[in-house]
């Protein structure tokens, strides 16, 4: 009896270990983005003078060294713009969804009613010119196979450096059988925050990464699970979003990086263990 209930342990844990570990990465992939800062959506105000995800936020965080997080989607006819939201009307004001509009109707609006537009990942990338590394999240959708597929083709003519991260571990797992050696990461959070039933649960305990074995963990700011805490000491550590009102220095110093917003810390950071 007492065999069988050691066998079964020793199942468990071994079913456990594989759902939960994440993928190896060398020092060349996880140098460009280690001990750095990386502004949310562009160096954006909280005053809406500078819009999220517009060209000049992003060349206000080329202009302080910051790394840059953006967004991509596809519009109506497949054009991989940078915009977070599916829906059009927090940030321009107008009702329907990003993947219901052309771009040239999309190219029609305003960001928060400046003189911003949205822009396409091409445009961005070109803008970037290899100056800061960039942060890729690919948002999660039906067409995430068509997402992947047509951000890669633009993605791998750019000579700089990037990585890609998601919320959807079968975006992360695209990468990972298409493009293996690209730095990846998983973006989770806890359960309660995911709102995502089941599939909130996989995410958010990392169990799906059996699914795309992530290089690193993007998890957001606050107390982890347990089981994260145990997951995130053999992966790199992402966290998002970290505000004026945290405290900085003890987030640099549990993680490899930091996704930030509305204040202007040092582009780069040490930890104990560069010391």
């Amino acid at each position: 009896m007492l065999l069988t209930v050691l066998t079964l342990l020793c199942a468990l844990a071994l079913l456990l270990f594989f759902l939960l570990m994440p993928g190896e990465s060398d020092f060349t992939q996880r140098q460009p983005f280690w001990n750095i800062n990386i502004a949310h959506r562009g160096l954006h105000k909280k005053d809406l003078s500078i819009p999220e995800n517009s060209m000049a936020a992003f060349t206000a965080a080329i202009d302080a060294g910051y790394g840059i997080e953006l967004d991509i989607r596809l519009s109506q006819d497949d054009a991989v713009v940078v915009f977070h939201d599916e829906d059009l009307g927090r940030v321009c004001g107008v009702p329907g969804r990003v993947g219901e509009k052309p771009l040239a109707e999309l190219k029609k609006l305003r960001l928060y009613g400046t003189n911003q537009l949205i822009p396409t990942l091409r445009e961005v990338l070109e803008a970037i010119d290899g100056r800061v590394p960039l942060v890729i999240e690919l948002k999660h959708g039906k067409d995430y196979k068509k997402l992947c597929e047509l951000a890669w083709r633009i993605l791998r003519r750019y000579d700089g450096e990037i990585c890609v991260e998601s919320f959807d571990p079968r975006i992360v797992r695209w990468f990972y059988k298409n493009v293996p050696g690209l730095l990846r990461g998983q973006l989770a959070a806890p359960p309660k925050n995911l709102k995502q039933g089941f599939k909130g649960y996989a995410v958010g305990w990392l169990f799906a990464n059996c699914i795309g074995r992530p290089h690193f963990i993007a998890y957001q700011k606050g107390p982890k699970p347990l089981i994260v805490n145990l997951v995130c000491k053999f992966a790199m550590r992402v966290v998002w979003t970290a505000r004026p009102e945290d405290h900085q220095g003890i987030l640099e110093m549990e993680n490899d990086a930091v996704i930030f917003e509305y204040y202007e810390p040092e582009p780069y950071f040490q930890t104990p263990e560069d010391t």
